[in-house]
């Protein structure tokens, strides 16, 4: 047997129109239900309303998990499974769906309320970087105050998130082929998410969380685990923690992983996985 990672992407994967046929899904009609009822909104159609809607953190977050996780129950029917599995920041809730440390309705109430509180964020920024100079990049984040490495995509791409005037900084002194500054409101994944972070615990503290069916790789400790406790204190470290994906995507063959499959929207993170995951083959499952 083929030992097969599942991998989630997050936010910023999200198009319109996602999620459309797996909606029409005999099984998924009860969950869209409870989903509207947690919401107080509709999932289906805010994937077909206008791009600017879908892309607000507030809706994006939640409409990400829900159709995911509609695609994991999909999968499952079909008697596939995976042998491992990790997300990207908002995907690590579809990952743990997906081994059964909590159910859909759990995930969905954290993630309401992740969503809630990021979308509230002010006062920040973040960038990303392709085709950087990294001893460049390195320095700077030594030196500049208030910015920090967000995202650790791969060795071509990461997100920095700060305050506006410390990203200017890194930006106008770090030698980078693109730098794009992304449409967010705040610095997620940075110490300046604490006080949304330190709420967010309070809530998290409520959900029980179970012992995973398959290893997890989180994204602030990119080492497998399945106890409970771990899983969810590693939770709570990952709202101003850094994204470690390119140690995820080298873990993955360490741990014996032979196929790795993008569940969700879009192709981010096998574009992101081909750079550093030789020998590995990749795979697309896109509800689009």
């Amino acid at each position: 047997m083929t030992k097969t990672a599942w991998v989630f992407p997050g936010q910023g994967s999200q198009a319109v129109g996602m999620g459309a046929d797996l909606f029409d899904l005999p099984p998924a009609k009860a969950k869209l239900d409870r989903a509207t009822e947690i919401l107080g909104w509709s999932v289906p159609q805010l994937c077909q309303s206008d791009e600017d809607k879908l892309s607000r953190t507030l809706y994006t977050q939640p409409c990400l998990y829900v159709v995911e996780s509609l695609l994991v129950d999909a999968l499952k029917s079909q008697g596939q499974s995976p042998d491992i599995v990790a997300g990207h920041s908002l995907g690590e809730y579809v990952a743990l769906y997906a081994a059964e440390v909590f159910d859909f309705e759990a995930g969905l109430r954290l993630v309401k309320r992740r969503a809630e509180l990021m979308d509230a964020a002010a006062g920040g920024q973040m960038a990303a970087l392709i085709g950087f100079n990294a001893e460049q990049l390195h320095a700077q984040l030594q030196e500049t105050e208030n910015v920090v490495l967000a995202n650790d995509n791969s060795s071509a791409q990461v997100v920095i998130s700060g305050t506006p005037e410390a990203v200017d900084t890194l930006i106008a002194n770090v030698k980078a082929k693109r730098v794009v500054k992304l449409n967010v409101s705040g610095a997620f994944h940075s110490p300046l998410m604490a006080p949304a972070a330190a709420e967010f615990e309070q809530v998290l503290e409520s959900v029980e969380f179970a012992a995973a069916k398959v290893p997890v790789l989180s994204n602030v400790d990119p080492t497998p685990a399945t106890d409970a406790a771990t899983l969810k204190q590693r939770l709570v470290k990952q709202m101003t923690g850094s994204v470690r994906w390119r140690e995820i995507c080298l873990q993955l063959p360490e741990e014996g992983v032979e196929k790795a499959i993008e569940v969700g929207p879009g192709k981010v993170l096998t574009g992101l996985m081909k750079r550093t995951c030789s020998g590995v083959a990749l795979e697309n499952c896109d509800p689009r």
